[in-house]
């Protein structure tokens, strides 16, 4: 059997989500061609993004819970392939009903990537690096919204290629990096424990519905609820709200996930030095809320530029790894790519709905703005839940989690 490469295993994690959040916001740029194009409004734009999460968010939950039975590598792989095949059918859409069906199929695809990812990753990372391998893991995000904004505009607006071009570009590195998965990436964690897994299983799916668990559920819906609005919309907010070149939004985009990178490792590397991630967390969640506020606030392009800097730096991207971090403290190994995937149907259940909502009152209003500032509302409200967790709580999941550990290994 051939051994698990660590450094390997991260780079083939970080590329992944490199190729998962490029075809995300390659769609973003060109919303305005699409809706040229199909004669679409606002809310059928924001229907676009909202199907491809619906369908994200429905495979979350069956996902982990086949990736810990059967391999989170099988699951995984499969689903990157599918997604890659969904990109390609996307741009190859006749009609809007068909391109919302091949988006409806390339969530399917991502789906499988979160709860199986972060399982492997929490696995063969020792707790003292958790925050800063899952910053590192999690910077591929910030790589793969700038690739996707910055080339889908220019290969559509630059090149003048059409809106089709970006998804046949980005359909064959995804699938070459599913295949490069399955070739270097091992996990055999669903081969241990099967002959505790039954005695056990009851037990342990409690452990991730604690009082912590729940709240922290709670606060990346209302962390993801904010970004998945901003990454749909803003490209053509920019472009409508603020009258900036469309082949200029890519990049102004941009810089929310770029200003992401240093404030990611930054505070997943903090994350793993402090006692208590907790006020950490609050903190971010708080600092990500104002950043909300003052994007549409602002009506100085100067300051726009700063809020978007900011956002990017202490918003969603830099509270990812920590939180990634602290659910793994508080839940056992056994049962790390299920709770992966309850933490992440939770958030994207808000991608779901933030698309939409922010499309729809835009119709209702005549303005985006309503959408920034709900979304640093909901933020708010996260934060203040996340007060009521408890150190003690985290204690005795970490206790369990190590009797959980040893009973495995006298079974070894």
């Amino acid at each position: 059997m051939k051994k698990t490469r660590p450094a390997l295993t991260i780079f083939l994690f970080f590329l992944g989500w490199v190729f998962m959040y490029a075809d995300r916001n390659i769609l973003s740029p060109v919303m305005g061609s699409i809706g040229e194009e199909w004669s679409l409004n606002q809310t059928q734009l924001g229907l676009m993004s909202t199907v491809f999460f619906a369908a994200y968010a429905f495979m979350q939950i069956p996902t982990g819970i086949l990736a810990d039975k059967f391999g989170r590598v099988k699951v995984l792989v499969i689903g990157f392939i599918v997604f890659g095949i969904g990109t390609y059918l996307s741009g190859a859409s006749a009609t809007f009903g068909i391109f919302l069906m091949m988006r409806a199929l390339t969530g399917l695809g991502e789906g499988t990537y979160y709860g199986s990812q972060y399982g492997i990753s929490s696995t063969i990372t020792p707790k003292k690096y958790r925050g800063l391998v899952s910053a590192i893991i999690n910077s591929g995000m910030a790589f793969g919204i700038s690739l996707g904004f910055m080339s889908s505009s220019y290969f559509t607006y630059t090149l003048n290629k059409g809106w089709q071009f970006p998804f046949y570009v980005f359909a064959i590195p995804t699938i070459i990096v599913g295949i490069l998965i399955a070739i270097f990436v091992r996990d055999n964690s669903h081969k241990e424990k099967k002959q505790n897994v039954q005695t056990t299983e009851k037990v342990e799916l409690k452990k991730i519905f604690t009082k912590n668990h729940i709240f922290v559920y709670i606060l990346i819906f209302c962390s993801l609820y904010g970004f998945f609005g901003m990454l749909t919309w803003l490209p053509y907010y920019l472009q409508t709200a603020r009258d900036i070149e469309a082949s200029q939004t890519g990049i102004i985009s941009s810089l929310v996930p770029w200003a992401s990178i240093p404030g990611a490792i930054l505070f997943g590397f903090l994350s793993d030095r402090i006692k208590s991630r907790k006020p950490l967390i609050i903190g971010l969640a708080l600092a990500g809320a104002l950043c909300q506020f003052i994007i549409p606030y602002t009506e100085n392009y100067s300051f726009l530029i700063v809020g978007l800097c900011l956002y990017g730096l202490l918003g969603k991207l830099a509270l990812d790894p920590v939180l990634i971090s602290y659910m793994a403290d508080i839940t056992p190994q056994s049962m790390y790519s299920r709770v992966y995937g309850f933490f992440n149907f939770s958030g994207m259940l808000s991608s779901i709905f933030a698309p939409y909502i922010t499309g729809y009152f835009a119709d209702k209003t005549g303005s985006l703005e309503f959408g920034f500032y709900l979304a640093g509302g909901l933020l708010i409200i996260g934060a203040v839940l996340f007060l009521f967790t408890t150190d003690k709580n985290q204690a005795s999941s970490n206790s369990i989690q190590s009797v959980s550990l040893k009973r495995e290994e006298k079974l070894v």
